[in-house]
């Protein structure tokens, strides 16, 4: 099993893919590389900007590749951080005998060309293994008139954007009034078609994440009960109306403008001095995975700190096109590991990228919130929402209590031994083996209305409720 940086160079598409792959050699940026001598195959996990990290599979032996990255590069950067590591740290992967199931499925896809010799020649004029490892030597240096009109350039778009969005929340809030005109009743029976047009319009004006949040509200009031449904109306609504209210006051608020038009890069994220980092042991509470109205699927995967004394959580999401099927994710409820985090700037932390996966965690329970929790479990709500009322879930752990049914079958958590005789309602169903369990703490989301279960700690062990 043999890989040089000639054959790397050869089979690259150009130079930017190779410098590219350069950032891509260091082992924080590959939580799993593995490979099989004997089939003469190497493969790993390489860490993207969602929660679930692209796999990437080489062939030594006839240069067969595939990756799940969406790139229109062939091969994409990654396989050729993946030659590039082989070919320089081929001590980083780990021997294995058994490859992984999606490993074997692409070798039982793929068709396997004739012999072919390996690509020694010398590289083709542009493209070059060294430029590619001094990226400051490869690019241009552009005279100070350059990088003044560029500069320009950046301020000009930046101010197009802001105008274009500030244009947008003028209409939203036109519209917002018009619904509350014609009534709360009317807007539930046809909000599908109202959102939808708003959301055109303020995709139109540049606000895109703001569109996509409006575009999936019916579906929200749709899951709930008829006489709650205004209810939820007017609160999201209100919320609207308050995030649009912030982001005049702070135009260039990174948390605001990633909710009203367009979000950072995973390489923004992770080079931004004002970022929280937080290393520490982590726990996969459960997952939340929804197919939004675009053709986009969101893949939100929630964590919970095992080592702060505090309930502390974050959250890593993913969107990919619906099309693409249902992707097996890098994590599973219930997974312990050790990685350090990095987190979006935000008033209230939450979404972050894992930056570096450092090995597993024994398992083991949950760290005791009990002092945190017994007085109100929702204070945590409260204070998130001071913070941030434009936001709506916010991740809670729950005191001792027990899932139980009303009459009309709608499901409740509620809190044990408690004076004051709190309870909670659920989203969705829930297994009727939950019913009565004794749950000595609970992980969910809550909106103000619902709670969306996790995970909790019980008498029976760990339960996976997401």
């Amino acid at each position: 099993m043999q890989l040089d940086l000639k054959t790397i160079e050869a089979l690259a598409p150009d130079q930017a893919s190779l410098g590219a792959a350069a950032k891509l050699t260091k082992r924080s940026n590959w939580p799993r590389l593995e490979m099989n001598e004997q089939l003469g195959l190497i493969w790993g996990e390489c860490q993207g900007s969602g929660s679930n990290p692209y796999r990437v599979v080489f062939d030594t032996g006839d240069h067969g590749y595939k990756c799940t990255c969406p790139s229109r590069k062939f091969p994409c950067k990654h396989i050729l951080g993946l030659m590039w590591i082989g070919a320089t740290a081929p001590a980083s992967f780990d021997r294995v005998d058994q490859t992984p199931e999606w490993v074997n499925d692409w070798l039982g896809r793929r068709r396997k060309p004739g012999q072919q010799s390996a690509p020694t020649a010398a590289s083709p004029e542009g493209k070059s293994i060294d430029e590619a490892s001094r990226p400051g030597q490869s690019a241009p240096v552009e005279d100070a008139a350059a990088v003044e009109r560029r500069e320009a350039a950046q301020r000009k778009r930046a101010e197009d954007t802001r105008s274009a969005v500030s244009a947008a929340l003028d209409e939203l809030d036109q519209w917002i009034a018009d619904q509350l005109r014609l009534g709360l009743a009317g807007f539930v029976d046809a909000c599908s078609e109202r959102c939808r047009r708003i959301a055109a319009r303020l995709v139109d004006l540049k606000a895109t994440a703001l569109a996509g949040r409006i575009d999936e509200l019916p579906a929200r009031l749709m899951a709930l009960r008829s006489e709650e449904k205004p209810d939820a109306a007017i609160r999201e609504l209100g919320k609207l109306v308050l995030l649009a209210k912030a982001w005049r006051a702070m135009p260039n608020d990174a948390e605001l403008k990633r909710l009203v038009s367009t979000s950072e890069t995973r390489e923004q994220v992770l080079a931004n001095p004002q970022a929280v980092q937080v290393e520490s042991d982590w726990e996969v509470l459960g997952e939340k995975i929804e197919t939004r109205r675009d053709g986009l699927v969101s893949h939100a995967t929630w964590l919970l700190d095992l080592v702060s004394s505090t309930p502390r959580f974050a959250v890593l999401l993913d969107f990919f096109p619906a099309s693409a099927g249902r992707r097996s994710g890098a994590f599973a409820p219930g997974d312990r590991f050790k990685a350090r985090l990095v987190f979006y700037p935000s008033r209230n932390p939450l979404r972050a990228l894992v930056a570096e996966r450092l090995g597993d965690v024994s398992p083991g329970t949950w760290p005791d919130f009990t002092l945190d929790v017994a007085g109100d479990p929702l204070a945590a709500y409260a204070a998130f929402q001071d913070d941030a009322p434009w936001l709506a879930d916010c991740p809670v752990i729950l005191p001792r209590g027990a899932i139980a049914l009303d009459e009309k079958d709608g499901a409740w958590w509620q809190a044990a031994n408690d004076p004051h005789g709190i309870a909670l309602p659920v989203a969705g169903s829930v297994s009727q083996t939950l019913l009565g369990l004794d749950l000595a703490a609970t992980a969910a989301l809550w909106n103000g209305a619902r709670l969306e279960l996790l995970a909790s700690q019980s008498s029976i062990g760990r339960l996976d409720l997401s």
